[in-house]
């Protein structure tokens, strides 16, 4: 069996549910309510906007941020996006929190997860993926990110390995520019058009990827310590960043698809995977 090739330019929208422990990284600590109370915050302000312009997306959640905000997931599924894996915990993570992850997710949402994305792109092992029941993973950002990964040597579009289909973040076709959240708080929208419209053109997809808490305010420094790159357009910014980019796909025609969709439609049923 061959993988189909991409029949319509699809864009695939997801964001990442956490505990917002990003402070923790620059010697900040807030509570653990104030995580999820800001990660909530951002998660209803994201499923504003989709229900406004009528767009489905992908929801990676922490089994520790779903357990904690049942009424979220709810939500989310009511408003008929889907529920995939981001691990049990944002901050650290055991390849049995694949399974633990995932039971507890379809048993909150009663639904099937289907995909899965490590926190920060780390690497995850695949064969425990598999036996964890996952169809798709996407865990790479196939670029070079300083202080994080090198992944030059990595497929730069889908991919399957190890009976798993890999999808990786979109970047661009010549120079590997990363079109992830980071790039939405520091490019301009008429370069980011470009760069999106570049690789849907020889892709015939985008993978974008955005966390809630970035569309909440993140300038009090001194209380959550993000860096200057990472409060820029957090919040309203965010939001108008969003709008931009759904009203721009909407206008050339493009698909908006959610990712387990988008993984059966192209390439097979899960149960059909195991037989590439």
């Amino acid at each position: 069996m061959t993988i189909k090739p991409i029949e319509t330019k699809e864009i695939l929208l997801s964001f990442d549910i956490e505990e917002f422990d990003m402070p923790f990284e620059y010697q900040k600590i807030i509570s653990f309510e104030e995580q999820l109370m800001i990660s909530t915050k951002g998660t209803k302000r994201i499923l504003e906007i989709l229900r406004i312009q009528g767009i489905k997306a992908t929801f990676f959640c922490t089994a520790n941020f779903a357990l904690n905000r049942i009424e979220i997931i709810h939500e989310i599924m009511r408003e008929g996006h889907e529920i995939a894996s981001h691990g049990y915990y944002h901050s650290r993570f055991e390849d049995e929190d694949l399974k633990k992850s995932k039971d507890s997710l379809e048993s909150i949402a009663q639904t099937e997860v289907l995909g899965f994305r490590m926190p920060r792109m780390m690497p995850v092992n695949l064969e425990a993926l598999k036996q964890a029941g996952y169809s798709y993973n996407s865990s790479l950002n196939p670029t070079f990110i300083p202080g994080r990964y090198n992944h030059f040597d990595k497929p730069r579009t889908f991919f399957l390995e190890e009976g798993t289909l890999q999808i990786p973040s979109s970047v661009s076709p010549l120079i590997r520019f990363p079109l992830f959240w980071l790039s939405f708080h520091n490019i301009s929208f008429i370069g980011l058009r470009f760069l999106c419209e570049s690789t849907i053109q020889k892709d015939h997809y985008l993978n974008l990827y955005f966390h809630p808490w970035e569309f909440t305010d993140l300038s009090n420094t001194d209380k959550l310590g993000m860096p200057w790159y990472v409060q820029n357009r957090s919040g309203l910014g965010m939001e108008n960043q969003l709008n931009k980019l759904i009203l721009w796909g909407k206008s050339k025609g493009y698909n908006f698809s959610r990712m387990g969709d988008f993984s059966k439609k192209n390439y097979g049923s899960p149960s059909l995977m195991e037989s590439f």
